[in-house]
């Protein structure tokens, strides 16, 4: 190696390590949490000195060593399901979900020792021990990925990277990785065809593909992204492969295929090409039953939890002015299926006859996003639901009856889905719900095209853990309302 290659080197390792020291304090994080969770549920649920765990032929063992043993299990199951692997800590719901899937098997396997040695050990304390823990390992994940935040927005704990391959295909990505809080990249410069960077503002075009090394020497940068690699003939792949390694930067490869989970991508090497296989989406059988599950078990404990917002909400609606309380208004759910939306009134009682008039005024009834700015039609109570997202709520009844769901894609009036070209009609495939993805992404502010994609993405990678996520950053965006959801 060179001496400009060692030095390049030496620079990107430093930079890049980053992902094994955030690691490294998630592990000790992770301690802190598990010792907390065993010390305190065992002061509470274990019994005292004569109340230690027995079994058939087998020794008396004490609370305290059982406690231990549960929880360096449950340690070592937070790193066998690799919770803490730094290719994905600090991006999307997949950490999260490897920690519920490690403490479920940690709780499984602590159930059936348990039951196989018929062991005399405290139900209530394997009852509070495991649930507790998973909502403090979330919450320390979540505090720690805040922190990270922080920290990219300062320009720290990223990788600076290079991209290279097709001019349009070097916009797209980098355009995605950029408009993506916290994606971990800072896209330093590309390497495309030679074309000047049109279209491209603020992408420092370092050369073109043929010259890819000499540019490599003049970056410093921990990883090299090749997007479309279908554009690069076989020996210049083979060759940039040589030059990542030489210079001990990443090699990172952005396949053509957009908004793809990786749940879904499963790479299998075939005669020497790696060859990925794309599972298709499908909610059926045990995934539509848990979703099912969830809504109505969610929506059942909004509602009693809600209730007295109803009655306060009921009665502030009365007093503001003439009109019924509840509106409904026919909206179009899972595979074109008309159903009757409800929500608290929150414009005059003749808002629907206004519409058209509205939205004709400021050419806004050609897009499938009617949304009228500045509505004269919303009451002053109105304002105030709708910032806070009150006038929502009576969108739980509809759970609870099956028409939609807690999470999913909006629901829209039938003049907007006659609008949708065949890709958006996907977005039918599933329950609407009362919140989506696109709602905590932007909420009202985004465009359309942007809308659909995230509700393509839900569409087609949903799984219960992020479903759970958007729950939550829907919270925290009606705590710190911004603009009304649609």
């Amino acid at each position: 190696m060179t001496g400009a290659h060692a030095r390049a080197g030496s620079v990107g390792r430093r930079r890049g390590e980053w992902p094994r020291r955030y690691a490294s304090r998630l592990f000790f994080s992770d301690v802190l949490v598990v010792t907390v969770t065993i010390t305190a549920v065992g002061l509470l649920t274990s019994p005292g000195a004569e109340g230690d765990v027995t079994w058939p032929n087998g020794p008396t063992i004490g609370y305290p060593v059982v406690l231990a043993v549960i929880g360096l299990v449950w340690l070592v199951g937070l790193d066998a399901i690799d919770t803490r692997d730094h290719h994905t800590v600090g991006h999307g719901i997949l950490e999260y979900r490897r920690i519920v899937d490690a403490t479920i098997a940690v709780f499984a396997f602590t159930v059936a020792v348990a039951f196989f040695l018929g062991m005399e050990i405290s139900r209530l304390l394997l009852a509070l021990i495991f649930p507790v823990g998973l909502v403090l390992l979330l919450g320390s994940r979540w505090l720690w990925r805040q922190w990270l935040r922080g920290r990219q927005r300062k320009g720290e704990y990223t990788h600076r990277a290079v991209l290279i391959g097709e001019r349009s295909n070097v916009k797209h990505v980098a355009q995605q990785i950029r408009r993506t809080d916290g994606s971990g990249y800072t896209i330093v410069g590309v390497i495309t065809d030679g074309v000047p960077s049109e279209g491209m503002p603020q992408l420092e075009v370092l050369g073109d593909i043929r010259s890819a090394e000499r540019a490599l020497d003049a970056a410093s940068i921990d990883a090299l992204i090749i997007v479309g690699s279908d554009d690069i003939d076989p020996e210049t792949m083979r060759r940039l492969g040589y030059a990542v390694a030489d210079r001990d930067i990443h090699m990172i490869m952005a396949p053509a295929l957009t908004d793809v989970a990786g749940p879904r991508l499963h790479a299998t090497p075939v005669a020497g090409l790696p060859l990925v296989h794309v599972d298709f989406p499908r909610m059926e059988g045990g995934k539509r039953f848990l979703k099912r599950a969830f809504d109505i078990v969610g929506s059942t404990a909004l509602l009693i939890l809600f209730s007295p917002v109803f009655l306060a909400t009921a009665i502030a609606i009365k007093i503001d002015g003439p009109g019924p309380i509840f509106y409904h208004q026919e909206r179009i759910g899972r595979g074109g299926k008309t159903f009757g939306m409800r929500k608290f009134r929150s414009m005059v009682a003749n808002a629907d006859d206004q519409l058209a008039s509205l939205l004709d005024l400021q050419g806004s009834s050609e897009t499938p996003l009617f949304k009228v700015s500045d509505d004269p039609r919303i009451t002053k109570i109105g304002r105030f639901l709708r910032k806070h997202s009150i006038d929502e709520l009576p969108q739980l009844v509809n759970v609870v009856r099956g028409d939609m769901s807690l999470v999913g894609p909006r629901p829209q009036r039938a003049a907007e889905v006659a609008l949708y070209d065949d890709i958006a009609l996907r977005r039918l495939a599933v329950k609407p719900g009362m919140s989506g993805l696109w709602q905590v992404s932007g909420r009202s502010s985004l465009s359309w095209e942007e809308t659909i994609r995230l509700d393509l993405y839900y569409v087609e990678n949903w799984s219960l853990t992020q479903d759970v996520v958007i729950l939550f950053r829907t919270i925290r965006a009606v705590v710190a309302p911004g603009a009304s959801a649609h």
